[in-house]
């Protein structure tokens, strides 16, 4: 593991001096970062990056991602922070799942800042759409069979969750899926999720096994229960773009550090 995230690491100063960028933030995102990764999971790099602030100027701008890799190993790609900052504002979920990550590479002071202005751009309408949609789409393609692939479960499974967190605590969830489930549940989709998690680690990617009934009924009524409250919930977009673009300008006017991983935990960042 210190030896892949030594090569991510690397790879992370090649996109700065190749692209001509500073990283303001990089994590992993999916079944990783989510705590439960099959033993042939890939490395799922997500970053946030500022160019030179006259770039921002140009009439040709620069496009605002960089796909950076994609094969059996590594998914790395990266937002522009212009496009970040407009994703935060329309209370994109991904993106705060990214600013969650319990595994970060990379950070500076500069992401803590843009981290707690985004606090304030939080939606909880956009959000438990967003998880509703996720497991929607998962059960409908993936989970109807008598056979599945069990990696599919917890694509429907942990949104649900989330989404449940969120109507609980009014904040964005945890991003770790264990942390999701330290919450009451029937006993029985305990111990159906518990041997779930065992079976996980042990399966590859795309090895299909008998459906669990109690698992996929979970995810049916849930899935239904959640639209009716994504629905009802009402529109609490913060539309005033004024902290967001403060952040901005100073972003790209100003000069921010590298921090450590280390020095991120114990200054509470991460």
């Amino acid at each position: 593991m210190r030896e892949i995230e030594k090569e991510i690491r690397e790879k992370l100063d090649e996109i700065e001096k190749t692209e001509g960028v500073r990283i303001l933030h990089a994590v992993e995102s999916g079944s990783r970062a989510w705590g439960f990764a099959s033993p042939d999971s890939d490395y799922d790099v997500r970053f946030v990056y500022v160019r030179p602030g006259e770039d921002y100027l140009r009439l040709d701008e620069p496009r605002d991602v960089i796909e950076w890799q994609l094969d059996e190993i590594f998914d790395i790609n990266g937002w522009d922070l212009k496009k970040a900052l407009r994703q935060f504002a329309k209370g994109n979920a991904t993106l705060f799942e990214w600013s969650n990550s319990p595994i970060v590479y990379r950070t500076t002071d500069d992401w803590q800042t843009i981290r707690k202005v985004s606090k304030q751009y939080f939606s909880e309408k956009a959000a438990v759409y967003h998880y509703y949609g996720t497991a929607n789409s998962t059960l409908q393609g993936y989970l109807l069979s008598d056979t599945v692939q069990y990696k599919k479960y917890f694509y429907a499974l942990r949104p649900l969750l989330a989404a449940q967190y969120i109507e609980q605590h009014h904040i964005a969830p945890p991003v770790l899926f264990a942390d999701l489930l330290k919450r009451n549940m029937p006993q029985e989709l305990k111990t159906a999720i518990d041997k779930l998690l065992e079976f996980k680690k042990k399966t590859t990617e795309g090895e299909e096994n008998p459906n669990m009934p109690v698992i996929r009924s979970f995810i049916e009524t849930e899935t239904a229960k959640q639209k009716e409250i994504a629905n009802a919930l009402p529109d609490d977009h913060n539309k005033d773009w004024t902290a967001l673009n403060t952040v901005f300008r100073k972003m790209i006017s100003g000069k921010g550090e590298v921090i450590s991983v280390e020095d991120s935990v114990a200054c509470g960042y991460i």
